[in-house]
């Protein structure tokens, strides 16, 4: 189906979401027609944080919301959903569109296995009604889901159609770009240059395939890295778990613009525990790109002052090889927490490989060699 026809039957004038892959076809839709516009369309740090701003907009013009996202982001809505939205509480409607990563019988990512398995019954659990919209799905189809979701949406609950792959298309194409010259490939070169065989955690998406594939290029051992294929966000508090009960090493983290604003909260913790073993990277290309390059707000906020705001004794921002380089070795010789912000530019090879070791055997190697 094509995205414009989805989009005038569900008949919202305002988006609010986290990309998706899966929703590629209607995040560039988005991106084309409204761009980022807060009357229309605004890309949130998590789900959660979409959630409370359709209540918002729900609150001020009495009109239906759409909230967007992959279904990796339901763990996230379940407290605002379930404690503002429901029925029970303020009866607030809201249209979520969801995509299906991991869907049963379809080839998917590990972390995205269990995931795809439960997001119906998630959804269900939520009282969230649910309509798989599919490659197979008609507009005539959706028209008849969308004249009962009008009804339900009245009386103050909430649906959700949920996306197969492929079943959103549209044509026209959206380039994302950024004014920085250093690709995130190159950039972790330069780190595990420097980092050698201490251990490092990475954020989920491509920076971890591009540090796998660096380990590959250079015959290292894939021991030292703890790749957090999944949960967004959270790879800088796993990183803090490891610090601080592994003193006597240098734990560095891969960290991503996107994955920082989703949980930033976290680098309040980490600021007030201090741990000086800890140095963590945030590779800054502005955007979403693992699932497109949608932008983030990354561009308008200073994170080197939000890390020194939460507690950082040392965090800088870096625009060159020079700068990056000597800054690594800064770090690996300090003893004091330390944030390192790298600029780099939006875009991967095309021929990006994906990690040949399992989740759990990159677990056990990785605590084997923390031993």
């Amino acid at each position: 189906m094509r995205v414009e026809s989805f989009v005038k039957i569900i008949n919202s004038d305002f988006y609010t979401g986290v990309p998706d892959s899966q929703l590629k076809a209607l995040c560039n839709y988005l991106m084309n027609t409204y761009g980022i516009d807060s009357k229309h369309h605004v890309i949130t740090a998590n789900e959660g944080n979409s959630t409370a701003l359709a209540a918002g907009y729900h609150l001020a013009t009495g009109k239906i919301p759409v909230v967007y996202m992959q279904n990796s982001g339901e763990g996230n809505i379940i407290n605002p959903v379930a404690s503002l939205l429901n029925d029970k509480v303020y009866a607030i409607p809201v249209i979520f569109v969801v995509g299906w990563r991991g869907q049963p019988g379809v080839h998917d990512e590990p972390q995205h296995i269990y995931q795809g398995e439960v997001t119906i019954q998630l959804l269900n659990d939520m009282d969230i009604e649910t309509f798989v919209v599919t490659k197979e799905t008609t507009e005539e189809e959706l028209k008849d889901i969308m004249e009962k979701y009008n009804n339900i949406l009245q009386i103050g609950k909430d649906v959700a159609f949920v996306i197969c792959k492929g079943a959103l298309t549209y044509d026209e194409k959206v380039e994302y770009t950024n004014s920085y010259d250093m690709r995130r490939e190159d950039l972790i070169k330069h780190i595990i240059n420097i980092t050698e065989k201490d251990p490092i955690i990475s954020t989920t998406g491509k920076a971890s395939r591009e540090l796998f594939e660096a380990r590959v290029t250079k015959n290292q051992s894939h021991k030292y890295d703890f790749l957090t294929v999944g949960s967004m966000g959270h790879s800088s508090t796993i990183a803090l778990g490891v610090a601080i009960n592994k003193p006597d090493k240098k734990i560095w983290c891969i960290d991503g613009d996107g994955a920082v604003l989703m949980h930033m909260g976290s680098m309040a913790v980490i600021g007030s525990n201090k741990p000086n073993n800890l140095v963590h990277i945030v590779i800054n290309n502005e955007a979403h790109e693992t699932v497109g390059g949608m932008p983030t707000v990354a561009e308008s906020i200073n994170i080197v002052d939000i890390a020194k705001a939460c507690g950082y004794p040392k965090a800088v921002c870096v625009n060159s090889f020079n700068e990056l380089d000597c800054e690594l070795l800064n770090a690996k010789n300090s003893n004091e927490l330390y944030l390192i912000e790298v600029k780099c530019s939006i875009g991967s090879r095309e021929d990006l490989g994906r990690p040949t070791t399992t989740s759990l055997e990159n677990k056990m190697n990785f605590m084997e060699f923390l031993k």
